[in-house]
């Protein structure tokens, strides 16, 4: 994290922002914008801190507040500790610290021991654009709670970022749920996530997620998250990557080819031009031929399908996960429209059809087909190409990509049904 003060702006404020909303002191949304009020929440929280009370957030500032990002501490048991004792401490509960510590007793904790400890608050944050950043220390927190989830990545994409996975559960029915493969649809990384953070808490405590047990959930399925496939393309739209920075100016160079679509809020694309829900082999010529048509004959902001079939590491990467896994299910989701797309061409799988409308019921959106100009060489056509089997595009919420944050609470009301029924059905 980069050192910033009083007349900063960007996504790192808005991380600074959230870190002291949750501690108290500062209230209302992350502005990005770090001013008088941020100035003197920063020199608040050095005082208590014992940290030099200049305003500036470096090193040691940033290393005081990170605790307050991932969503947890650590502290070495004292005398008379135990679970009830440090969650009054800590604005916490027992089940919180049973969970993180499942290998801990209540009943016979050691001086000594090292304990996580995480904070009352959950982990992953909804109303701030999500960055890769943001990503990253949603995933550190969690696999810190929910030491049963097992984290891993799939490859690597254009800059050399990790593509995380994230799964959770031991079924033998796997299904898996992606997000963000268009960069301006990234708040569809937080809806998976945010539903993901719910699933483990619901289990932690023995509890019920949309009307399922839990428990019965996770004895049945193994759910696979890829909550980022876009990670390089969506801190450019979220504005991680600023103007003068390397990938900015990369992605500005292709932009100005294609001066009708905004720059940056009308970016889909890999950091390199490619649209990756259109370089998966399901008919690849055909969307090349379509695409072409439209005038995107090279790398672009949007629709460019790139020089042959998975070009790009990203769907090379969601090609090769996929193949190496035996997936029931899949679940693509972007925005916008609340849309459920679910064949392929002549395509339909076993049950697809009676699923799709089942996630209607509980979600409210239309069940419908892919417009033919956008129906080909995307993710869900290579699925249900490959193995003939369900296969769904969940396109959230209505506007223009970026949607706006004020929709994320419905967005996920909205979709809490399908991505449970999708480990079910």
């Amino acid at each position: 994290m980069n050192t910033i003060r009083e007349g900063s702006r960007g996504e790192e404020v808005r991380l600074l922002q959230l870190a002291l909303q949750r501690l108290g002191y500062l209230p209302g949304r992350p502005d990005g914008i770090f001013g008088p009020a941020t100035a003197a929440a920063v020199i608040r929280f050095q005082q208590d801190y014992g940290l030099s009370p200049d305003g500036i957030v470096g090193p040691a500032t940033w290393g005081a507040l990170m605790p307050y990002l991932t969503g947890y501490t650590e502290r070495r048991v004292a005398s008379g500790d135990t679970f009830w004792r440090i969650a009054r401490i800590y604005g916490t509960s027992e089940w919180a610290i049973a969970a993180a510590n499942p290998q801990k007793s209540p009943e016979n904790l050691q001086i000594g021991d090292l304990l996580t400890v995480p904070y009352g608050f959950d982990v992953v944050p909804t109303d701030i654009p999500f960055t890769y950043k943001a990503l990253q220390l949603s995933l550190t927190g969690l696999v810190k709670r929910y030491p049963f989830l097992r984290q891993g990545s799939i490859g690597r994409s254009v800059l050399g970022r990790e593509l995380y996975s994230i799964s959770v559960g031991n079924g033998s029915n796997s299904v898996m749920y992606n997000a963000s493969h268009h960069a301006n649809e990234w708040i569809t990384t937080p809806v998976l996530l945010r539903y993901l953070e719910q699933l483990c808490k619901a289990y932690a405590r023995g509890r019920e997620i949309y009307g399922v047990s839990a428990a019965t959930l996770l004895s049945r399925s193994t759910v696979n998250f890829i909550p980022m496939v876009n990670p390089d393309g969506v801190d450019l739209v979220t504005g991680w990557f600023t103007p003068g920075s390397e990938p900015y100016e990369r992605a500005a160079r292709i932009a100005a080819q294609f001066p009708s679509i905004p720059f940056v809020n009308g970016w889909k694309a890999n950091i390199d031009g490619t649209d990756l829900n259109l370089n998966y082999p399901a008919n690849w010529e055909r969307a090349r031929e379509i695409k072409f048509s439209q005038g995107f004959t090279r790398p672009a902001p949007r629709d460019y399908v790139g020089e042959r079939p998975l070009s790009a590491p990203e769907s090379r990467a969601m090609e090769r996960y996929t193949r190496e896994n035996n997936f029931s299910l899949t679940l693509s989701y972007h925005s916008q429209g609340e849309i459920i797309y679910w064949k392929y061409l002549d395509y339909e799988p076993d049950r697809s059809y009676e699923i799709a409308r089942m996630f209607s019921a509980v979600s409210g959106y239309s069940v419908e087909e892919t417009p033919y100009a956008s129906g080909f060489a995307g993710y869900k056509d290579w699925f249900i190409q490959t193995y003939n089997r369900p296969g769904y595009t969940i396109e959230v919420g209505r506007g223009v990509s970026p949607l706006p944050l004020e929709q994320f609470d419905r967005i996920y009301r909205d979709n809490a049904g399908i991505l449970t029924l999708g480990a079910m059905v």
